[in-house]
């Protein structure tokens, strides 16, 4: 088991929740898509599995670890298990595609040495070999988003989080970013997939989650889903 909450409810200061009584599991090598809305709650929902917010009721566990009241010491080796796909790529300006791929290694203390080849070897599977000393600002939309999914993957994650990815590329771009998702679960990653994108889903088939009013509906695949209409 990846991820389960089990009636995980967060609210705001006010008092309102934006989530309510969720719960759900995801087990290793599952592929979901979570949809919902704008303002749903569906990047609330990805940033408590990344633990960077904490739920206000309910309990939540992550790889087998209880973490809803977890010390802070004991979330970053949980953390990187996780890679997370940010849908505004939240590139360095100053740093090339490839020290933006690298920095999760490098801030975690790894020698350069240790991880230059896989780093390269991320870079030419999302097809930007050619573009590793590149600068974000001379990148394009979906070269900006392919790093970012580079990435996340660099430290070998169980688990890969993204949040729209697909929201600042154009359609053949989008459908290319999907390809490579699929290609790591069939890898072995566990993937959610955040996304207001139904013709992309649909095309998938791959399970859905959909937020609505706070609770989340957990339903077959698209595919299925159409066939029972």
């Amino acid at each position: 088991m990846i991820v389960r909450f089990d009636n995980v409810g967060l609210a705001y200061d006010s008092g309102s929740e934006s989530l309510r009584d969720v719960t759900f599991t995801l087990n290793e090598g599952e592929f979901r898509f979570l949809t919902g809305p704008s303002g749903a709650g569906k990047t609330t929902f990805l940033k408590l599995i990344y633990l960077a917010m904490k739920p206000t009721r309910g309990r939540m566990t992550l790889f087998g670890q209880d973490v809803t009241e977890a010390q802070r010491d004991m979330l970053p080796p949980l953390r990187r298990r996780i890679g997370v796909v940010f849908q505004e790529f939240r590139l360095l300006d100053h740093l090339t595609a490839f020290e933006n791929v690298a920095l999760p290694m490098k801030v975690a203390g790894v020698n350069q040495q240790q991880y230059r080849e896989d780093v390269r070897e991320l870079l030419n599977w999302v097809g930007l070999g050619s573009r590793m000393d590149a600068l974000p600002q001379t990148l394009s939309g979906g070269e900006k988003q392919r790093v970012a999914l580079a990435r996340a993957l660099v430290s070998k994650p169980d688990l890969i989080l993204a949040d729209e990815p697909t929201g600042n590329v154009d359609p053949q771009m989008g459908e290319k970013i999907m390809k490579l998702f699929v290609e790591l679960n069939r890898l072995g990653a566990a993937v959610i997939v955040a996304t207001h994108d139904l013709q992309l889903v649909q095309a998938l088939g791959k399970r859905t989650m959909q937020l609505n009013g706070g609770r989340l509906i957990e339903d077959a695949p698209m595919r299925e889903r159409g066939r029972m209409r």
